[in-house]
Protein backbone atom coordinates (compact mmCIF):
# COMPACT_ATOMS: atom_id res chain seq x y z
CA UNK A 1 0.00 0.00 0.00
CA UNK A 2 2.93 2.38 0.73
CA UNK A 3 4.31 1.82 -2.76
CA UNK A 4 1.09 2.80 -4.46
CA UNK A 5 0.75 5.87 -2.26
CA UNK A 6 4.14 7.15 -3.53
CA UNK A 7 3.60 6.22 -7.19
CA UNK A 8 0.57 8.39 -7.75
CA UNK A 9 2.24 11.71 -6.83
CA UNK A 10 5.16 10.97 -9.20
CA UNK A 11 2.86 10.63 -12.19
CA UNK A 12 1.22 13.98 -11.44
CA UNK A 13 4.64 15.76 -11.14
CA UNK A 14 5.79 14.51 -14.59
CA UNK A 15 2.65 15.76 -16.33
CA UNK A 16 2.76 19.27 -14.77
CA UNK A 17 5.46 20.91 -17.06
CA UNK A 18 3.52 20.35 -20.26
CA UNK A 19 1.26 23.46 -19.97
CA UNK A 20 4.39 25.65 -19.24
CA UNK A 21 6.20 24.51 -22.43
CA UNK A 22 3.14 25.24 -24.50
CA UNK A 23 2.90 28.72 -22.98
CA UNK A 24 6.59 29.53 -23.67
CA UNK A 25 6.26 28.39 -27.28
CA UNK A 26 3.20 30.55 -27.75
CA UNK A 27 4.99 33.59 -26.32
CA UNK A 28 8.01 33.08 -28.61
CA UNK A 29 5.72 32.73 -31.60
CA UNK A 30 3.95 35.96 -30.70
CA UNK A 31 7.25 37.82 -30.27
CA UNK A 32 8.55 36.55 -33.58
CA UNK A 33 5.47 37.76 -35.38
CA UNK A 34 5.39 41.17 -33.67
CA UNK A 35 6.37 44.35 -35.67
CA UNK A 36 9.10 45.25 -33.13
CA UNK A 37 10.91 41.97 -33.68
CA UNK A 38 10.66 42.32 -37.46
CA UNK A 39 12.10 45.81 -37.18
CA UNK A 40 15.04 44.46 -35.18
CA UNK A 41 15.76 41.87 -37.88
CA UNK A 42 15.89 44.59 -40.63
CA UNK A 43 19.47 45.42 -41.68
CA UNK A 44 20.83 48.79 -40.55
CA UNK A 45 22.24 50.63 -43.60
CA UNK A 46 23.50 54.05 -44.61
CA UNK A 47 22.02 55.64 -47.72
CA UNK A 48 22.70 58.44 -50.17
CA UNK A 49 20.49 59.96 -52.85
CA UNK A 50 21.25 59.62 -56.55
CA UNK A 51 21.31 63.16 -57.89
CA UNK A 52 21.63 65.19 -61.06
CA UNK A 53 24.38 67.83 -61.01
CA UNK A 54 26.81 69.72 -63.24
CA UNK A 55 30.05 67.89 -63.99
CA UNK A 56 32.98 69.97 -62.71
CA UNK A 57 35.88 67.59 -63.30
CA UNK A 58 39.27 69.30 -63.44
CA UNK A 59 42.80 68.33 -64.43
CA UNK A 60 45.87 69.84 -62.72
CA UNK A 61 48.34 71.50 -65.10
CA UNK A 62 51.68 73.01 -64.11
CA UNK A 63 51.86 76.70 -65.04
CA UNK A 64 53.97 79.72 -64.24
CA UNK A 65 53.59 83.38 -63.51
CA UNK A 66 54.73 85.60 -66.38
CA UNK A 67 55.07 89.36 -66.67
CA UNK A 68 52.96 90.99 -69.34
CA UNK A 69 55.90 93.33 -70.00
CA UNK A 70 59.52 92.30 -69.58
CA UNK A 71 62.71 92.40 -71.59
CA UNK A 72 65.74 94.43 -72.58
CA UNK A 73 65.88 98.21 -72.53
CA UNK A 74 68.23 99.04 -75.41
CA UNK A 75 70.15 102.13 -76.51
CA UNK A 76 68.46 104.13 -79.28
CA UNK A 77 71.67 105.89 -80.34
CA UNK A 78 75.33 105.03 -80.13
CA UNK A 79 77.67 106.59 -77.58
CA UNK A 80 79.76 106.15 -74.49
CA UNK A 81 77.98 105.60 -71.17
CA UNK A 82 78.42 108.62 -68.93
CA UNK A 83 76.23 107.55 -66.01
CA UNK A 84 74.29 104.51 -64.78
CA UNK A 85 71.49 105.62 -62.48
CA UNK A 86 70.00 102.25 -61.41
CA UNK A 87 71.15 99.08 -59.72
CA UNK A 88 69.76 95.55 -59.92
CA UNK A 89 66.58 95.40 -57.83
CA UNK A 90 65.73 99.09 -58.17
CA UNK A 91 62.11 99.89 -58.97
CA UNK A 92 61.58 102.51 -61.68
CA UNK A 93 58.57 104.32 -63.05
CA UNK A 94 57.78 104.88 -66.68
CA UNK A 95 60.13 107.45 -68.33
CA UNK A 96 62.60 107.36 -65.44
CA UNK A 97 66.17 107.85 -66.70
CA UNK A 98 68.18 104.66 -66.10
CA UNK A 99 71.39 105.63 -67.93
CA UNK A 100 72.95 108.69 -69.60
CA UNK A 101 75.23 108.71 -72.65
CA UNK A 102 77.92 111.30 -73.32
CA UNK A 103 75.96 114.05 -75.10
CA UNK A 104 78.30 117.05 -75.66
CA UNK A 105 78.64 116.35 -79.40
CA UNK A 106 74.89 115.81 -79.62
CA UNK A 107 74.22 119.15 -77.96
CA UNK A 108 76.62 120.88 -80.35
CA UNK A 109 74.95 119.21 -83.32
CA UNK A 110 71.58 120.41 -82.07
CA UNK A 111 72.88 124.00 -81.81
CA UNK A 112 74.30 123.78 -85.35
CA UNK A 113 70.97 122.59 -86.73
CA UNK A 114 69.19 125.37 -84.90
CA UNK A 115 71.48 127.94 -86.54
CA UNK A 116 70.87 126.42 -89.97
CA UNK A 117 67.15 126.72 -89.41
CA UNK A 118 67.56 130.41 -88.54
CA UNK A 119 69.50 130.96 -91.80
CA UNK A 120 66.79 129.19 -93.76
CA UNK A 121 64.11 131.33 -92.18
CA UNK A 122 66.05 134.50 -93.13
CA UNK A 123 66.53 133.31 -96.72
CA UNK A 124 62.83 132.64 -97.01
CA UNK A 125 62.01 136.16 -95.81
CA UNK A 126 64.49 137.59 -98.35
CA UNK A 127 62.90 135.58 -101.17
CA UNK A 128 59.44 136.74 -100.20
CA UNK A 129 60.61 140.39 -100.14
CA UNK A 130 62.13 139.92 -103.60
CA UNK A 131 58.80 138.66 -104.90
CA UNK A 132 57.01 141.66 -103.43
CA UNK A 133 59.52 144.04 -105.09
CA UNK A 134 59.20 142.40 -108.52
CA UNK A 135 55.40 142.52 -108.32
CA UNK A 136 55.53 146.20 -107.41
CA UNK A 137 57.70 146.99 -110.45
CA UNK A 138 55.41 144.91 -112.68
CA UNK A 139 52.40 146.86 -111.42
CA UNK A 140 54.14 150.16 -112.17
CA UNK A 141 54.87 149.08 -115.74
CA UNK A 142 51.32 147.88 -116.14
CA UNK A 143 50.12 151.44 -115.35
CA UNK A 144 52.20 152.81 -118.24
CA UNK A 145 50.56 150.75 -120.94
CA UNK A 146 48.65 153.80 -122.30
CA UNK A 147 51.72 156.10 -122.46
CA UNK A 148 54.44 156.43 -125.08
CA UNK A 149 57.07 155.41 -122.48
CA UNK A 150 55.61 151.86 -122.22
CA UNK A 151 57.92 149.07 -123.43
CA UNK A 152 56.36 145.72 -124.09
CA UNK A 153 59.70 143.92 -123.92
CA UNK A 154 60.57 145.38 -120.56
CA UNK A 155 57.10 144.44 -119.31
CA UNK A 156 57.58 140.80 -120.36
CA UNK A 157 61.03 140.67 -118.73
CA UNK A 158 59.57 141.91 -115.46
CA UNK A 159 56.89 139.24 -115.50
CA UNK A 160 59.61 136.61 -115.81
CA UNK A 161 61.49 138.15 -112.93
CA UNK A 162 58.36 137.79 -110.78
CA UNK A 163 58.09 134.09 -111.70
CA UNK A 164 61.78 133.54 -110.85
CA UNK A 165 61.35 135.29 -107.48
CA UNK A 166 58.39 133.06 -106.66
CA UNK A 167 60.51 130.01 -107.45
CA UNK A 168 63.18 131.27 -105.07
CA UNK A 169 60.49 131.54 -102.36
CA UNK A 170 59.51 127.91 -102.93
CA UNK A 171 63.16 126.86 -102.78
CA UNK A 172 63.72 128.80 -99.57
CA UNK A 173 60.58 127.25 -98.06
CA UNK A 174 61.86 123.74 -98.83
CA UNK A 175 65.24 124.61 -97.33
CA UNK A 176 63.50 125.79 -94.16
CA UNK A 177 61.52 122.53 -93.90
CA UNK A 178 64.74 120.55 -94.32
CA UNK A 179 66.50 122.63 -91.66
CA UNK A 180 63.60 122.11 -89.26
CA UNK A 181 63.70 118.33 -89.85
CA UNK A 182 67.46 118.25 -89.24
CA UNK A 183 66.97 120.19 -86.02
CA UNK A 184 64.25 117.76 -84.88
CA UNK A 185 66.53 114.77 -85.56
CA UNK A 186 69.29 116.41 -83.55
CA UNK A 187 66.90 117.06 -80.67
CA UNK A 188 65.69 113.43 -80.79
CA UNK A 189 69.27 112.17 -80.61
CA UNK A 190 69.96 114.47 -77.68
CA UNK A 191 66.78 113.28 -75.94
CA UNK A 192 67.68 109.63 -76.54
CA UNK A 193 71.05 110.16 -74.91
CA UNK A 194 69.04 109.77 -71.70
CA UNK A 195 67.95 106.12 -71.74
CA UNK A 196 64.49 105.88 -70.14
CA UNK A 197 62.34 103.04 -68.81
CA UNK A 198 59.52 102.34 -71.30
CA UNK A 199 57.26 100.93 -68.54
CA UNK A 200 57.30 100.61 -64.74
CA UNK A 201 59.13 97.66 -63.27
CA UNK A 202 62.17 96.30 -61.46
CA UNK A 203 65.69 96.22 -62.87
CA UNK A 204 66.73 92.55 -63.07
CA UNK A 205 70.10 92.98 -64.83
CA UNK A 206 72.65 95.59 -65.95
CA UNK A 207 74.37 94.91 -69.28
CA UNK A 208 76.87 97.77 -69.34
CA UNK A 209 78.86 100.13 -67.13
CA UNK A 210 80.11 103.70 -67.13
CA UNK A 211 82.77 104.22 -69.83
CA UNK A 212 81.57 101.42 -72.09
CA UNK A 213 80.42 102.20 -75.61
CA UNK A 214 76.98 101.09 -76.74
CA UNK A 215 75.79 100.98 -80.32
CA UNK A 216 72.24 101.39 -81.51
CA UNK A 217 70.20 98.44 -80.17
CA UNK A 218 72.75 97.29 -77.58
CA UNK A 219 71.18 96.18 -74.27
CA UNK A 220 71.54 98.47 -71.26
CA UNK A 221 69.32 96.85 -68.59
CA UNK A 222 66.68 94.12 -68.22
CA UNK A 223 63.34 95.32 -66.86
CA UNK A 224 60.47 93.22 -65.43
CA UNK A 225 57.01 94.65 -64.80
CA UNK A 226 56.11 92.71 -61.65
CA UNK A 227 52.91 94.71 -61.10
CA UNK A 228 51.07 93.09 -64.01
CA UNK A 229 51.54 89.31 -63.84
CA UNK A 230 49.59 86.65 -65.70
CA UNK A 231 49.51 82.86 -65.51
CA UNK A 232 50.69 80.86 -68.50
CA UNK A 233 50.20 77.11 -68.84
CA UNK A 234 50.73 74.57 -71.61
CA UNK A 235 47.40 72.71 -71.63
CA UNK A 236 46.86 69.42 -73.53
CA UNK A 237 44.94 70.24 -76.70
CA UNK A 238 42.16 67.77 -75.82
CA UNK A 239 41.50 69.75 -72.61
CA UNK A 240 41.08 73.19 -74.20
CA UNK A 241 37.48 72.73 -75.39
CA UNK A 242 36.09 74.19 -72.16
CA UNK A 243 38.63 77.03 -71.94
CA UNK A 244 36.74 79.91 -73.50
CA UNK A 245 37.58 83.50 -72.49
CA UNK A 246 36.33 84.43 -68.98
CA UNK A 247 36.04 80.75 -67.90
CA UNK A 248 36.80 80.64 -64.13
CA UNK A 249 39.48 78.27 -62.84
CA UNK A 250 41.24 77.66 -59.54
CA UNK A 251 44.97 78.16 -59.06
CA UNK A 252 47.16 76.74 -56.31
CA UNK A 253 49.95 79.13 -55.32
CA UNK A 254 52.20 78.36 -52.35
CA UNK A 255 49.59 76.00 -50.88
CA UNK A 256 46.78 78.55 -51.24
CA UNK A 257 43.84 78.09 -53.61
CA UNK A 258 43.04 81.25 -55.57
CA UNK A 259 40.77 82.18 -58.46
CA UNK A 260 41.65 83.14 -62.05
CA UNK A 261 39.91 83.32 -65.42
CA UNK A 262 40.90 82.50 -68.97
CA UNK A 263 42.12 85.49 -70.97
CA UNK A 264 43.17 83.83 -74.21
CA UNK A 265 44.01 80.49 -75.81
CA UNK A 266 46.89 80.86 -78.24
CA UNK A 267 45.82 79.20 -81.53
CA UNK A 268 49.13 77.39 -82.00
CA UNK A 269 49.84 73.80 -80.99
CA UNK A 270 53.19 72.38 -79.99
CA UNK A 271 53.79 69.47 -82.37
CA UNK A 272 55.99 67.62 -79.85
CA UNK A 273 53.88 67.90 -76.70
CA UNK A 274 50.44 68.40 -78.30
CA UNK A 275 49.74 71.31 -75.99
CA UNK A 276 48.50 74.86 -76.47
CA UNK A 277 49.54 77.91 -74.51
CA UNK A 278 46.74 79.39 -72.41
CA UNK A 279 46.93 82.72 -70.59
CA UNK A 280 44.94 83.21 -67.35
CA UNK A 281 44.20 86.57 -65.75
CA UNK A 282 44.48 86.44 -61.94
CA UNK A 283 41.36 87.35 -59.97
CA UNK A 284 43.59 88.06 -56.97
CA UNK A 285 46.36 90.50 -56.05
CA UNK A 286 49.35 89.16 -57.98
CA UNK A 287 51.72 91.89 -56.78
CA UNK A 288 52.35 90.71 -53.21
CA UNK A 289 54.99 88.03 -52.59
CA UNK A 290 54.88 86.64 -56.15
CA UNK A 291 57.53 86.66 -58.86
CA UNK A 292 57.78 86.12 -62.59
CA UNK A 293 58.42 82.47 -63.59
CA UNK A 294 57.10 81.20 -60.23
CA UNK A 295 55.43 77.79 -60.59
CA UNK A 296 51.71 77.38 -59.95
CA UNK A 297 49.14 74.60 -60.46
CA UNK A 298 46.12 75.43 -62.60
CA UNK A 299 43.03 73.20 -62.28
CA UNK A 300 41.57 73.35 -65.77
CA UNK A 301 38.21 71.81 -66.76
CA UNK A 302 38.56 68.31 -68.20
CA UNK A 303 36.05 69.20 -70.92
CA UNK A 304 32.91 71.15 -71.60
CA UNK A 305 30.58 71.44 -68.61
CA UNK A 306 27.55 69.12 -68.73
CA UNK A 307 24.86 67.83 -66.37
CA UNK A 308 25.14 64.19 -65.27
CA UNK A 309 23.40 61.72 -62.94
CA UNK A 310 25.80 60.62 -60.20
CA UNK A 311 25.91 58.03 -57.43
CA UNK A 312 28.24 57.82 -54.43
CA UNK A 313 31.25 55.52 -54.94
CA UNK A 314 30.45 53.54 -51.76
CA UNK A 315 27.12 52.47 -53.27
CA UNK A 316 28.80 50.55 -56.10
CA UNK A 317 29.59 46.85 -55.57
CA UNK A 318 30.90 44.19 -57.94
CA UNK A 319 29.47 40.67 -57.91
CA UNK A 320 30.33 38.04 -60.47
CA UNK A 321 31.75 40.62 -62.85
CA UNK A 322 28.66 42.86 -62.70
CA UNK A 323 28.43 46.42 -61.37
CA UNK A 324 25.48 46.63 -58.98
CA UNK A 325 23.81 49.11 -56.64
CA UNK A 326 21.33 48.33 -53.83
CA UNK A 327 18.37 50.71 -53.70
CA UNK A 328 15.94 51.18 -50.81
CA UNK A 329 12.36 50.78 -52.10
CA UNK A 330 9.45 50.60 -49.60
CA UNK A 331 11.79 49.58 -46.78
CA UNK A 332 13.40 46.72 -48.70
CA UNK A 333 16.67 46.36 -50.62
CA UNK A 334 16.40 46.00 -54.38
CA UNK A 335 19.46 45.27 -56.48
CA UNK A 336 20.00 47.20 -59.71
CA UNK A 337 22.68 46.68 -62.41
CA UNK A 338 24.23 49.97 -63.52
CA UNK A 339 26.54 51.36 -66.19
CA UNK A 340 29.05 53.93 -64.95
CA UNK A 341 31.06 56.68 -66.61
CA UNK A 342 33.79 58.98 -65.29
CA UNK A 343 34.66 59.43 -61.64
CA UNK A 344 33.69 62.85 -60.26
CA UNK A 345 35.34 63.30 -56.89
CA UNK A 346 33.63 60.85 -54.49
CA UNK A 347 30.94 59.96 -57.02
CA UNK A 348 30.53 58.10 -60.32
CA UNK A 349 28.70 59.33 -63.38
CA UNK A 350 25.72 57.03 -64.06
CA UNK A 351 25.15 56.24 -67.72
CA UNK A 352 22.27 53.78 -67.22
CA UNK A 353 20.34 52.00 -64.46
CA UNK A 354 19.54 54.78 -61.95
CA UNK A 355 17.37 57.87 -61.85
CA UNK A 356 17.74 61.12 -59.87
CA UNK A 357 16.05 60.67 -56.50
CA UNK A 358 16.78 56.96 -56.12
CA UNK A 359 17.99 56.09 -52.59
CA UNK A 360 21.20 54.03 -52.80
CA UNK A 361 22.74 52.02 -49.95
CA UNK A 362 26.29 53.20 -49.22
CA UNK A 363 26.98 51.37 -45.91
CA UNK A 364 26.10 47.80 -45.08
CA UNK A 365 25.45 46.87 -48.72
CA UNK A 366 28.12 44.14 -48.80
CA UNK A 367 25.93 41.72 -46.77
CA UNK A 368 22.53 42.64 -48.19
CA UNK A 369 20.28 40.22 -50.04
CA UNK A 370 17.69 41.27 -52.61
CA UNK A 371 14.34 41.85 -50.90
CA UNK A 372 15.86 42.07 -47.41
CA UNK A 373 14.23 44.58 -45.08
CA UNK A 374 16.41 47.60 -44.29
CA UNK A 375 16.26 50.55 -41.97
CA UNK A 376 18.25 53.76 -41.57
CA UNK A 377 19.24 55.45 -38.30
CA UNK A 378 18.28 59.03 -37.57
CA UNK A 379 20.36 61.66 -39.33
CA UNK A 380 21.32 59.67 -42.41
CA UNK A 381 20.21 61.12 -45.77
CA UNK A 382 17.36 59.46 -47.60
Amino acid sequence: MAVRAHAAPCRRSAARPRPIAVLVAAVLTALASSPATAQQRAALVGVDTVREEPLHQTVPVIGRLVARQSGVVAARIGGAVAEMRVEVGDRVARDDVVAVLVNDRLAAARDLRAAERTVAEAELETARAEVALRRQELKRLDGLKASAAFSQGRYEDKRQEVVMAQSEVAEASAALVSAQAELMLAEIDLYNADIRAPYPGVVSRRHTEVGAYVAVGDPVIDLVDDQHLEIEADVPSDRTAGLVPATPVTVEVDGETLRARVRAVVPEENALTRTRTVRFEPAFDATVGLAANQSVVVNVPAGEQRTVVSVHKDAVINRQGKTLVFLVVDGAAQIRPVSLGEAVGTRFEVLDGLQPGDVAVVRGNERLRPGQAVRTPEGLPG
